[in-house]
């Protein structure tokens, strides 16, 4: 890992930690295992994913302990949502403005800066829906790793009665 990256992953673990001590919640192990995966990974992991390699190093850990402690850090403003998704909701840590490429058939996710995106105005028209808190652009497409398997787009296919 550069070390720009080591810098983010640590600024934002320790906005975790000394959040979730201002809300007054335990740090557990499991926790710091839990918050330590979400920020050192760029593939915006579901529960499942999270689960899965914590466990690898510390085996007792459940998935609700897992659950519950991703939508914790949701809802003190630590992680982000993708979706909803087909097989389930992703956790971003990434709280920097920015943009999500999403390959429509691998999954793959990848953040992006686009200043001409942030820039764009939100439609006036809107607020009959309700307020806007955030706004991100989901850039959809095929992704390198699929164009060069020769994966056709969705859209392409067609199914023949």
């Amino acid at each position: 890992m550069s070390n720009n990256v080591d810098r983010t992953v640590e600024r934002r673990l320790e906005r975790m930690r000394a959040a979730v001590q201002r809300a007054g919640v335990k740090l557990t192990h499991q926790r710091l295992e839990i918050f330590n995966e979400i920020v050192a990974t760029g593939e915006h992991p579901d529960v499942d994913t999270i689960y899965r390699a914590v466990r690898q190093r510390m085996p007792t850990v459940s998935i609700d302990t897992v659950y519950r402690t991703l939508w914790m850090l949701h809802d003190l403003g630590l992680v982000t949502t993708l979706g909803p998704r087909q097989d389930g909701v992703r956790f971003d840590a990434n709280l920097d403005p920015h943009h999500h490429y999403v390959c429509v058939r691998c999954g793959l996710v990848r953040d992006f800066e686009s200043d001409e995106l942030s820039a764009l105005e939100i439609p006036a028209g809107l607020t009959q829906l309700g307020s806007v808190v955030d706004a991100r652009v989901e850039v959809r497409g095929l992704c390198a790793q699929c164009q060069d398997a020769g994966a056709p787009h969705p859209t392409e296919r067609r199914s023949t009665p």
